[in-house]
């Protein structure tokens, strides 16, 4: 047998110097690490220590909505409490009229465009209208308008129930979002008004009036996407589903693959139920690239999952560096493409892949809200047919980049035809595009956005295509007639069921009298 060459000592020199080598190589490791660490470490360090609450608080007579634009002074505000008897309500309608106010109606103020806003006027705030009961099978709520969204899905998750459409968030009321006919992301589905069954609502004489398809269905049309000019909706009957298990599958793909991706990988699965795509707005490729996000029904039963209590530590720790990795990407081509990664490689692990649904429905906007005084989030939206979405986004690229605006999202979802509304913006199946820029509250961002979202909305025009109504009001006239060609009966019949007009806001200033003031450049 061969003996090991060399004495015990050069041996224990040996070892030794392999020690060092490993310990020198680890180290190295250990630095790597930490450079490759210091930037993204730093980066949310610097958002959190910058992610203050500087908003100032309004003061009395005064309100706003959620842009944070439409400051303005009111003659009073109305809170209407649930133990308030509908005669008190229809009192406080009589009161108006007789002093010569206009009435507008609020609820959780997230439109952007002064739609709950009637300057001067009388705002109705229905958020304290708020009860709601189920069906004895379960499968109907009959809720009151001034609820919020996130109560509406605890009550259903109590029942073994969840909500059959509704916007990714929960903080608004029901009342508007039926008002304004949201749409979700829930797939195939068409906007919020084919869940409602019937409504009862105020009208300006304060008669109520029940209605739905088949009773009063003239008014059902109007008040649902009305905005409010048509009466107080007081509550609504809406058809509810299961509260069932999905499981995430998740692709990302190139734009140019995403629709393939969809019908040979997420919709021949008829198990399919919820799915939208957001975009990577990042420089380096620019709306290139996007996640598509399917959830799919598995067999199970909901209730072995966590509820959907926000309480928990780690459930905190999620959503706080959700919100800090969302704020970092404003203003910063680093924050966005940390972001994108962080979604598209991170995201998956620490928030698992099996849900409820009322799990994926119960987020409210306040974990991404924008707390500066100095910027705000505007919301856009639009709607173009999937044929022609590859076209509606190449006049994106080129507009948002020439005014060198600073986009932080666009969320992808599909609308299927609204069969219920009369001033509909989904006329056949559409593709919305969601989007959110930061904007300064200046004039001269204002200006920039105005100037912006009109090229945007002749864009989606030029699609074949619409936008959405409930932000911003920088559309034309003429644009908005383009539009919405139903205009004109529309607002006609809210001056036969309203003659003298007692419900107005901002929206209906601008595009829905004959004297409405004309835009600077005469449209």
């Amino acid at each position: 047998m061969n003996k090991p060459q060399g004495t015990p000592r050069e041996h224990r020199s040996a070892g030794l110097q392999l020690f060092r080598r490993a310990l020198i190589l680890m180290a190295f490791l250990v630095l790597l690490l930490v450079l490759l660490l210091l930037r993204p470490l730093g980066h949310v360090l610097k958002t959190m220590f910058q992610d203050q609450d500087q908003r100032s608080r309004l003061v009395a007579g005064t309100i706003d909505d959620a842009s944070r634009l439409n400051l303005s002074d009111v003659s009073g505000v109305r809170l209407v409490e649930s133990d308030l008897s509908e005669e008190q309500l229809a009192l406080m309608l009589a009161e108006a009229r007789d002093s010569g106010f206009r009435v507008s109606i609020a609820g959780a103020r997230h439109s952007m465009g002064g739609h709950t806003i009637y300057p001067g006027g009388i705002s109705i705030d229905m958020s304290g209208w708020n009860r709601m009961e189920m069906s004895p099978g379960g499968d109907v709520l009959t809720v009151q308008s001034g609820a919020r969204w996130h109560d509406v899905i605890a009550f259903l998750d109590a029942n073994q129930r969840s909500v059959a459409i509704m916007q990714s968030n929960d903080s608004f009321s029901v009342g508007g979002s039926l008002s304004v006919n949201c749409h979700g992301w829930q797939y195939g589905k068409p906007p919020i008004a084919s869940t409602v069954l019937s409504m009862r609502v105020m009208l300006a004489d304060g008669s109520v009036v029940r209605c739905s398809r088949d009773e009063n269905a003239e008014l059902f049309s109007l008040v649902l996407g009305g905005y409010g000019l048509f009466g107080i909706i007081l509550d609504a009957d809406l058809s509810t589903v299961p509260n069932e298990i999905y499981q995430l599958e998740q692709h990302v793909v190139s734009t140019g693959e995403a629709f393939g991706t969809l019908d040979d990988e997420l919709l021949v699965n008829p198990e399919i139920e919820m799915v939208y795509a957001r975009m990577n707005v990042s420089k380096d490729d620019f709306l290139g690239k996007l996640i598509i996000n399917g959830f799919i029904r598995r067999p199970g039963d909901p209730e072995r999952l966590d509820s959907i209590s926000h309480d928990g530590r780690l459930e905190h720790v999620l959503l706080g560096t959700k919100r800090v990795v969302f704020r970092g990407s404003e203003g910063s081509e680093y924050g966005k493409w940390l972001r994108w990664n962080a979604e598209t490689r991170v995201a998956p692990a620490l928030r698992g892949t099996t849900f409820t649904r009322n799990q994926l429905l119960d987020e409210g906007v306040e974990t991404l809200e924008n707390r500066s005084a100095e910027t705000t989030d505007i919301l856009h939206e639009y709607f173009v047919p999937r044929e022609r979405a590859g076209g509606f986004l190449d006049s994106v690229r080129r507009i948002v980049r020439d005014h060198e605006a600073d986009l932080l999202n666009v969320t992808i979802r599909q609308v299927d035809v609204d069969m219920d509304t009369m001033l509909r913006y989904a006329d056949g199946p559409m593709i919305a595009f969601v989007m959110l820029f930061l904007q300064d509250r200046n004039a001269e961002g204002e200006a920039g956005m105005e100037a912006m979202t009109r090229e945007l909305i002749e864009a989606s025009l030029e699609n074949e295509g619409r936008y959405y109504l409930p932000y911003r009001l920088h559309a034309t006239r003429q644009q908005f007639n383009r539009a919405y060609p139903a205009r004109k009966e529309f607002f006609e019949l809210k001056r036969s069921y309203d003659p003298d007009e007692l419900f107005q806001n901002e929206f209906y200033l601008k595009y829905g009298r004959d004297d409405s003031p004309i835009d600077s450049n005469g449209k």
